[in-house]
Formats: structure tokens, sequence, C-alpha cells
């Protein structure tokens, strides 16, 4: 019989008890000691019932939030047994008797409910034929956020996560950290996440060849353009040194490109520089040799015309088409090392105004996979996730800077606009296993390190909270440049196992997503 039936049927009894004025006075006095003493009783069941029931309900409460940590990733089977072990493990009470939970996990609302029953033996009410009394508790956990989410997932995939099980690991890892994002959507639009795989360079995509934010040519033997190409004389490999090759200057006696539009010629005999030629003329009257003279008498000046020799080559250079591009891009900046503006440090949108901020081509041969922005297609991003494969060198910066451009948006990423008053939480996951190697301009860890570093402190500015992850099960030095890029201590996390990159994005997931008590 459960507690609340038993104090309504005893408020009931005395209630009745206190209104009857029949018989004398000793029957009424002998008969009220009964209904006293058996509510004196059943009070005293009832507070040891009620306490049982709150460690019932703290119990519950703390294996709602453990099993939920989980859920969605464990079968029917697997959750109720964890919630049965979680259970007995919170729950001391052995007065109980035969305590159970039930485990019902709803997907579409990204709910988990537990309902727990029990018993409890009377001392009292037993002499009135109540010999237990029924104890039910119930305990709901949902993932939710107050603000609207949106998540960059920056995942190393250079060569080195081949090793120990780093990959596959961290395949299982961000799987489930999207199963959690997706949990804690109560409406369409509350959750966004972006991934950007990286390893020397990030992959924009192939198709993109022809879009304005590509720079494939910037006038140098670096560039797309400059370097990949055929030449006429199948001997010269370089823009440059295809077109210097066997030509002919308009003005004789120049055998070189650079000497040849260095000199020039004048339309008035005996000036042989530009200056003096422009200050020379001839006057219709040939009397007058002055300009002033000659105008002045309504004659025709003419000035003289310097003409620039001008190189013809017989070698022709052809560039690769942009369309056999494979969609890899490095960092962004000057040919010869970062520009004045520190575009590979920002996420200043793409303009063709500014050439710098434009991203550059490269055929790496470890092109890492194809970056996805913000969106809500889970299917399509579990399907990335499971493509990824380990290659190449590492940059972790070119990584960091492609995820904070998915969050604002701009080249190949367009980030869904913000509702003005609205509040908004944005995340970056780094996730790498090595130390930096190389990038588009050097190859010391010092520079390179250098660089992200200005590149973290401007992610931070920006209010992005940037979570950073070391897996070094290789015996590396602990990344200084990590723990500083972290928004604080408590989100630079050091794993010396595969296995803790899993329990790592759990433990990212449940703090950004905000796991609670729904009731």
């Amino acid at each position: 019989m459960q507690v609340e039936q038993v104090r309504q049927r005893m408020q009931e009894l005395v209630r009745r008890f206190a209104g009857e004025q029949r018989g004398n006075i000793a029957v009424v006095f002998a008969l009220s000691i009964v209904p006293m003493v058996g509510f004196v009783g059943a009070a005293v069941d009832y507070s040891h019932a009620n306490s049982v029931k709150v460690a019932v309900q703290a119990a519950l409460d703390a294996t709602a939030l453990m099993l939920a940590k989980n859920a969605g990733s464990e079968t029917t089977t697997q959750m109720q047994n964890l919630a049965s072990s979680y259970f007995a493990a919170q729950f001391n009470r052995k007065e109980a008797i035969n305590p159970t939970v039930v485990v019902k996990y709803t997907p579409s609302n990204s709910t988990i409910v537990l309902d727990a029953t029990t018993a409890v033996k009377t001392d009292f009410m037993g002499l009135m034929g109540f010999k237990t009394l029924d104890i039910k508790a119930s305990s709901t956990a949902a993932w939710g956020t107050n603000s609207l989410l949106r998540v960059a997932l920056v995942l190393d995939n250079t060569g080195s996560m081949a090793s120990s099980g780093k990959m596959t690991a961290l395949q299982t890892a961000a799987k489930k950290m999207l199963s959690k994002l997706a949990s804690a959507t109560q409406a369409s639009g509350d959750v966004y996440v972006s991934i950007v795989p990286f390893a020397k360079d990030v992959n924009f995509g192939s198709s993109n060849y022809n879009q304005a934010w590509m720079q494939f040519d910037d006038g140098t033997d670096n560039s797309w353009d400059g370097s990949k190409g055929t030449c006429s004389l199948s001997s010269f490999t370089t823009r440059s040194a295809c077109i210097a090759q066997g030509g002919t200057c308009s003005i004789s006696g120049n055998t070189t490109p650079a000497t040849c539009t260095a000199a020039g010629t004048c339309s008035i005999s005996g000036q042989t520089t530009q200056g003096t030629c422009t200050a020379a003329g001839t006057c219709s009257n040939s009397k007058y040799t002055t300009q002033s003279k000659c105008t002045s008498k309504g004659d025709t000046w003419t000035a003289g015309k310097w003409t620039i020799g001008v190189w013809t080559s017989p070698a022709t250079w052809t560039p690769t088409a942009h369309s056999t591009w494979t969609g890899c891009v490095v960092d962004r900046g000057d040919a010869t090392g970062p520009n004045a503006g520190n575009y590979d440090t920002d996420a200043t949108v793409p303009t063709t105004t500014i050439p710098a901020t434009l991203y550059v081509p490269e055929q790496y041969s470890e092109c890492p996979q194809a970056v996805m922005g913000l969106n809500t297609n889970w299917s399509a991003m579990n399907t990335l996730i499971g493509n990824m494969s380990p290659a190449g060198n590492t940059n972790q910066g070119i990584g960091l800077q492609a995820g904070w451009q998915s969050l604002v948006g701009g080249g190949p990423f367009v980030a869904p606009p913000k509702t003005p008053g609205q509040k908004y939480s944005e995340h970056i996951v780094l996730l790498t296993d090595g130390l930096n190697t190389a990038n588009r301009w050097y190859t010391d860890q010092a520079s390179i390190d250098a660089r992200e570093q200005i590149l973290c402190q401007n992610i931070k500015k920006a209010g992005i909270t940037l979570w950073t992850i070391q897996v070094n099960t290789d015996s590396d030095p602990t990344s200084t440049l990590l723990q500083n890029c972290a928004s604080d201590p408590t989100k630079f996390f050091l794993l010396k196992s595969s296995d803790a990159i899993i329990s790592t994005f759990d433990d990212i997931s449940f703090k950004i997503t905000h796991l609670h008590l729904a009731q």
C-alpha cells in the first residue's frame, strides 16, 4: 500500500472518530485508544518510508545523469543493465525490498526517464493489516542548452594518427559527440556543427576552383599558374624560365627580357632617355625650336614619344587547368611569408580587393577529407568522419584558422545568420597528436607555433571557447602552445592513450550541452 494512501485513510478515521457523538464516555475513551495508537504508529512508519524514498530519488537522479552521458550509443539492454548497476552503487538502504529500475529513452525529445519501485516493511501498521508501504520515484534527464550552439571540430588527420588506434578512437569519439549535440537540439537551428580535418593543408573542395575567393595566380612562380603548367620548350618547368627563352627584342642589341623592357626608342632622333625624349619636341614650322615660340605663332608642337622595348618569346607557358586541383589550400598571406595584415591568424572574409585574404591552392599529395561548414546533416557528418584517413605533416594553425572561418563565414563556408538579441555559444574543439612540423612558409616548429599563438589569442578575443586536446602516446613534450591556446586551464587535455579520446569528447559534450535533470 502506498504511503500517501495510508496517510489519507488515517486522517479520515480520525475525522470520523472526532465527529462521533454516540455511546457513553468509557466506551468512547476505550475505542479512541486504537486509532490514536494506530495513527502514531502510522506516522512513524510513514516517516521511515519517506526517508527511504528520499534516498531512492537521490540515487535515481544520479543514475539518470550518469546514464544520459552515453544515451543513444548503447542498446536498450545495455542501458538497462547500466542503470541497475549505477543505481545499486548509489542506493544503500538495506531495508528496501527488491528495488528495481526501469529505463525509457526517447531519442526524439532527447530525454531519458528512470522509474524506480521498492517497498519497506511497517513496524506498527502491520497490526492494522498493512505489512508494507510501496515507494515509487521517477527521474528525467535531458540534453539541452540555454543558448544556440555553434561548434567547429578541428581534427588532426596527419600520418601519425594511424598509430596506436588513434584515428579509430577519434572517429568513435567524434561520432558520439555528434550524437550528443544532436540530442541537445530542441528546435531546428539550435545546434550547428562544422568539421575541419587538417594535415599540412586543409581541403576546401575541388569543385570550388572557379570561386572568387581562390587565388591561382599571384604573379610569381610560387603560384599555381606560375609553377604548374607546361612550356613549349619542355626543359623549362616554371613560367618565368619558359618565357625568358629564345626571344627577340623590338630594339636591337637587347638579348634578354630584362634589358629589352628597360630599353626604349624616342620619336625624335638623338634622345636616348625617356625623360629627355618626352621633354623634347618638333614644330610644324622648322624655324621654331621651342614649344612656346612654336605655339605662339599658331604652329603645332609635337612632343617626343618614348616607346619601350617589347620582348617576343617563341616559348609559351600554359598553366595546368584549375579543374584538376584536388582541393587543398595553404595558409593565407604572401608568396614569401605572412602578410602584414596577418590574415593567416584571423577570420577576415576573403575579398579580391585584398589578395592576401584569398585562399591559395596547392596540389598536396596527402590532402585530407574536405571540410564541411556549419550544418545539421548528422548523417553526412558521420560519413565524413568515417572517411577520414591519416596522412601528411602537421599544421595545426591552418586547421584552426579554417575552423574559425567556418563559424563566421567566408570562402567555402556559409554561416547561418544570427538572430539579434539571441544568445549564442561558440566553440572550437582542436584535437592533435603531433607538434607542428610544416606550413606554407616554415618547417621549424618555433616559427609555426608563433603564428598559431597569435591565432589562438584572436579566437579567444572574439569570444569563442577554445578546447585543445593533445593525444600524446609517443612521449612527445607537453605542448605549451596548446596549453596557452585553451580558453582556460580546464579546457586543455593531455591524453596518454587513444581510448582517452572517447571519454574526453564525452566530457566536452557534457559541458557544452548542459546535461540536466528535467524533473
